[in-house]
């Protein structure tokens, strides 16, 4: 065989190879956007926060509930955040309860944000320089954890909360939480 074969050749079956492991595991029914967390059963991790809208040093407390929350990371540069507000909205007003980490953001640009389209966060955290998010093992905006009453981290979702993740994949965890003990 050519040299000038050789390369290209191996390069497609090494893509098709890839293809094809990817494959199985979508038949499997894996989540292909699903990243496993070295959180899961650890209560958040968050330690010195403040809140977005007076610089106010916030406490831990805020993760002990006494019922089951979200956690959503979200930024004002970040459009799949945006396609996500409204809904997010949504579940605030049927009383599910959402604490907010803005993400590597401006905090004026951000409580614009909220003022402007509505605000569905029990709380804001604001993390301008991502240390808490980078904390918490986050890739990019947004992405929404699943807490329980005393903190503990039980899932997490990468991408945007709408009607059909909420639905099919993160209300049935929420569930599952409000009727621990």
């Amino acid at each position: 065989m050519h040299k000038k074969y050789f390369v290209p050749l191996f390069l497609f079956i090494a893509f098709v190879l890839v293809a094809i492991v990817q494959l199985q595991r979508n038949a499997q029914g894996e989540d292909p956007k699903a990243l496993e967390s070295a959180l899961i059963g650890k209560v958040v991790p968050l330690q010195k926060m403040e809140d977005l809208f007076n610089n106010q040093p916030l406490s831990t407390q805020i993760f002990r509930q006494g019922k089951p929350f979200l956690l959503n990371v979200w930024a004002t540069w970040c459009p799949t955040c945006y396609a996500e507000h409204q809904y997010l909205n949504e579940l605030a007003a049927q009383g599910i309860t959402i604490i907010g980490l803005n993400y590597k953001d401006s905090s004026e640009k951000a409580i614009k944000w909220l003022k402007d389209l509505g605000n569905p966060y029990q709380v804001v955290i604001k993390d301008e320089k991502g240390s808490l998010g980078l904390d918490l093992g986050v890739y990019g905006a947004p992405e929404t954890f699943i807490v329980d009453a005393k903190g503990v981290i039980h899932h997490r979702h990468i991408g945007d909360v709408n009607a059909n993740t909420w639905q099919q994949k993160l209300l049935p965890i929420y569930q599952k939480l409000q009727v621990q003990p």
